[in-house]
Parts: structure tokens; sequence; C-alpha cells
């Protein structure tokens, strides 16, 4: 870019940016802006110097609130062998009994950090396998994690495990504690069985106990008769739970009866759930038969959820594990695929939200903001509009964190060769 390179001066006026018009009480998509970088924040003060920014699009940057940072980057080493969920869920089990230490978690996390970072991600919720006596290992490992990165990418982590180990009581309990005392959030995976609404309302009571929010796996299926996601909003408003959920995939939603789909989603809406969708993660995953085409996207019906004022949100979800062989913690590339996948692009114009405000309010991180004194953390792309923007990969994009420019550049997978010799 002309403008890779920006002044060091104390007082650093930036015009002709493009923004999000939401960011700045505007109602259109993207409009012209300038902003004044003082300190590391926006300031009404004057600039010393100037730069023309040729109409760059300047994003806040992203929150990324449903990963897997302890599954990350283990592909290498295991596989999914058919690109099937069941295979995933075999190839995960297996290196995690193999291999999950320490040290192998405390790598992988950081570099997948790394990646995020360099991408323009300022914060990040992941999910941590927690089954007895994984979860004694991961979350001391992932509480370093978050102190390590303090004031790079805020960290939150949501417990994942099965509703079967709900009924578990005492393991499930010790999980339940050991996620309250590091301050995450209470996660499980639902699916039909015969216990399945004496689960929900015992993992909500648990999470009541504590104090926590609660965190859903849901109906990662294209089975349209799996609807657990219509159990958990009615037991969500029959518990007056009030801490915030989020409820993720909702696969089953795009082969349902439209009917029941609909009123479904008339009832999330009521219990006020907020829905995160993983189309890279699911695309991948969802209607995979050796031999057959796909005919199923797998992604969940955002559009009629956004249109029923349902808070919605898109995320990575897994990278380079058996879940997905693929991605890099690089929002912009969810926020492309999402709206290849999805058909956002002839849609409202305000589907960024998904990537900014959104997330940010589903988790409680700060919400990004382009007024007087916030921080400058900007993704800055040499694009003008969203179809340059979702055009091109972004390569070149510049980076600002409380003003500065960091440093971009992408980790080796080399560095992770170690942890990759199997024996």
């Amino acid at each position: 870019m002309p403008f890779k390179d920006l002044p060091d001066v104390a007082a650093l006026r930036l015009t002709n940016l493009t923004v999000p018009g939401y960011l700045v009480g505007q109602s259109a998509s993207l409009v012209a802006h300038s902003l004044t970088i003082v300190d590391g924040v926006i300031s009404d003060a004057p600039a010393e110097a100037e730069v023309d920014m040729q109409g760059a699009l300047a994003l806040p940057c992203f929150v990324d609130m449903h990963t897997h940072l302890d599954k990350g980057h283990i592909w290498a080493r295991q596989p999914n062998p058919d690109g099937t969920f069941d295979g995933a869920i075999n190839a995960v089990g297996v290196d995690a009994r193999a291999n999950w230490n320490a040290d192998d978690l405390r790598a992988r996390m950081d570099f997948s950090l790394r990646c995020a970072y360099a991408h323009g991600t300022r914060a990040i919720r992941t999910h941590l396998d927690s089954h007895t006596p994984q979860d004694a290992i991961t979350w001391p490992v992932f509480a370093e994690m978050r102190d390590t990165w303090a004031g790079r990418i805020a960290l939150q982590a949501a417990s994942l495990s099965s509703c079967d180990y709900i009924e578990e009581k005492d393991a499930f309990s010790a999980t339940a504690d050991l996620v309250a005392g590091t301050g995450g959030v209470l996660g499980t995976v639902t699916y039909p069985n015969p216990n399945i609404v004496a689960q929900i309302s015992g993992f909500l009571a648990a999470a009541t106990v504590r104090g926590l929010e609660a965190d859903f796996h849901v109906d990662e299926t294209l089975d349209p008769s799996v609807n657990t996601l219509r159990l958990i909003a009615a037991e969500v408003l029959a518990s007056h739970f009030d801490a915030k959920v989020v409820v993720g995939h909702l696969c089953s939603l795009s082969t349902m009866d439209e009917t029941e789909a609909l009123h479904t989603l008339d009832l999330v809406a009521k219990a006020g759930l907020h829905v995160v969708s993983l189309p890279m993660c699911n695309l991948y995953l969802q209607d995979r038969h050796t031999g057959r085409t796909p005919r199923n996207r797998g992604i969940t019906l955002v559009h009629e959820m956004k249109a029923r004022g349902i808070n919605v949100s898109f995320a990575s979800d897994n990278t380079r594990d058996p879940f997905y062989a693929y991605g890099d913690m690089d929002m912009i590339e969810v926020l492309r695929e999402a709206t290849r996948i999805g058909h956002l692009d002839h849609a409202d114009p305000d589907w960024c939200r998904t990537v900014l405000t959104n997330p940010a309010a589903a988790c409680g991180f700060d919400a990004p903001s382009l007024a007087v004194g916030t921080p400058v953390d900007l993704v800055i792309c040499n694009a003008r509009s969203w179809n340059e923007l979702f055009a091109r990969p972004q390569s070149d994009r510049i980076v600002l964190r409380a003003g500065r420019a960091i440093d971009t550049t992408l980790p080796a997978y080399a560095e992770l060769d170690h942890l990759m010799r199997t024996h």
C-alpha cells in the first residue's frame, strides 16, 4: 500500500478512510471518515501530520467468539480419515489421549493466537475439551495464556463436554467448579437422548449456582428430526435463567420443516439467545458422503434470525484439525466465506456487525467504537468497498493496535514440526 509506513508523530490524522456507517451514526453501509490518533486513542486534538488513506476500508479489530484453541493445528499428526463428523470426534479423541500435555497445548495455543493477532483479532472465546482428567491439564494452560496475551487479545474460555457428562454428577461438578474458579463459561454439547430435557435443566442449574454464563454446541447435524435448540430455549424461559446463553452451529434448522424451524426461531428470540454460526467448519463436515457431491451447506438460518432481532455472529471454529482441515484464525476470511455461503451480499448492508459488535455483546467484550477516547485498534485494507474487500485475501492489511502498526508476519508452520512427530 502507498500508505503502509505511517509517519511517527504525536498526533496523526488519517483522512479519507472508509468505515461501516453504523459505527459513526450513519445508515449507509460504508461512509467516508477521518480520525486523529493521539497517544494511541482517537482524539479531537489538532494533528501534526495527515495521511490520505485513499478510501482504504478500516474496520475495528475483530471478535472471534467460537474457536477451539486446544485442538488447533493437530492435522499433520492426526488428520480426519474420511472428513466426517464421526471421523473428527474419533481422531481428536485419539490425539488428546496421546498428546495433550501442557507443553503441547501451550505451543499450539500460542501459535493460533499469533495468527489471530497478526490478522487483526482483539478478543477470542475458545472452547476447551473438559472431561476429567483433561480439564485439570488444559484449564491452567489457558489461564497462563490469558495472562500472557493480556493487552493484545482478550481471552475467554468455555468448557466443552457432552450432555451425558452432566449425569456424572461428581465429575461434572468438579469441572464446573474449575470453570468458575478460572472465570470461564459453562459449556456443553446437546444431542437427542431420553434424558436431554433433564440434562439441559441440570446444566442451567449448575451454571446458575456458580453465576456462570452458558454456551451450547447445538444440533450440528443435517438430520431434520433433531431439534434440541427448541428444548434449550424452552428451558431457559421456564427456569428464568438470566445470564447470557450462546448457541452455536444449529445446522439441522436448514433441513427441518419450515414451520417447525421458524417456530423454533420465535422461541429463540423470546428466550434472548445469542447465536454463532460457523459456516466454514459446517460446510466442511456436513453432508459429506464418499463419492457423492454434497447437496447442503450446513449454514444455519441467519437471515431469518436477523429478521427476528436475534443476535447473530460468525466465528472461526476449528483450525487445521480433524473438524476443519483449513483456516488461519482470520476473521476477514470468515466474513468473506460467510458472505458467499450464506448469500449475505444481496441482503441487509450491516453484516459486518457479525464479527464486531454482535460477538462483543454476546460475550461481554468491549464494544467496537470509533468514538473519541477509544483505542485505535483497526484493520485497514487496500479496498474501498465490500466487493474489493472480499475479492482478495487482504494479505497486505495494516493492523493498528493502540495506534501503532504491528508486525503482521504470520508464524511458520515449521515451528510446530517437533510436535507433529508420531511415535
